[in-house]
């Protein structure tokens, strides 16, 4: 089985669409979104309506999750066109779950997917990749994540560590998506991720999971001249033309 897993798109519609075309390509069994679909652009609504139309399975981001204390004509979030977005997809925002818990039963063994935006203790929490193990490995643990997926930084990674349970090795992943629409590592480009499972998976077994970050190029300068053409600050153009 091939999951698409992408997150943090950030009302950056030319990315999205980008993302769809290359995604269309690949097939995957089952997407997921990992949330922030709004903030940063001017096309929150365009994007929700993608979303909502292909049927994905989406969590809360914490741009999200702001949308739900902002009615509609507030302009206190003015600075990432909050206010641009309509009712019905206000409505839809309110409704996204906090996380999604996925789990596989394979040859007698359990194989658990969680999919949070964050961290699974805060939607705000950000997981880097130099995050200590020691905490990394309490999380998954806390958890009861064999296979942990998460944006939020905007920085895509993937890390494999070893857990201690009742003396059995056992391992886990920790997979962060990057961006679609705000890329924070150097690279414009937008990232998702591919992550593949199959019958013989296990956690017992560190290679039978395995997870690959995609990259894809979209129109840059669309996305930037839009936000310019319009009244958010044009350091988040900046943003997108040098992914900070």
């Amino acid at each position: 089985m091939t999951i698409a897993i992408f997150s943090d798109i950030h009302a950056n519609l030319p990315a999205l669409t980008a993302f769809f075309k290359d995604i269309d390509q690949r097939k995957p069994d089952a997407i997921y979104c990992l949330g922030d679909l709004v903030g940063y652009n001017v096309w929150p609504n365009e994007v929700i309506r993608e979303i909502r139309h292909r049927g994905i399975a989406t969590i809360a981001g914490n741009h999200d999750e702001k949308v739900k204390k902002i009615s509609a004509g507030d302009t206190s979030g003015k600075n990432y066109a909050y206010s641009l977005i309509g009712e019905d997809e206000r409505n839809y925002l309110r409704t996204l779950p906090a996380h999604l818990r996925i789990t596989f039963q394979l040859n007698n063994d359990q194989l658990t997917l969680l999919l949070v935006h964050g961290s699974p203790r805060s939607i705000d929490e950000y997981l880097f990749e130099e995050t200590n193990e020691a905490d990394l490995k309490a999380i998954l643990k806390a958890a009861d994540a064999d296979i942990l997926c998460f944006g939020h930084t905007h920085k895509p990674y993937l890390r494999t560590v070893a857990i201690n349970n009742d003396g059995h090795t056992q391992y886990a992943h920790a997979i962060n998506t990057g961006s679609v629409g705000k890329p924070k590592d150097g690279d414009p480009r937008g990232s998702y991720i591919l992550l593949h499972i199959n019958e013989n998976s296990s956690v017992q077994d560190k290679e039978s999971v395995q997870a690959e970050i995609i990259r894809f190029t979209y129109d840059v300068e669309a996305a930037a001249k839009a936000v310019e053409d319009s009244p958010l600050p044009d350091e988040f153009a900046d943003m997108l033309r040098k992914a900070y």
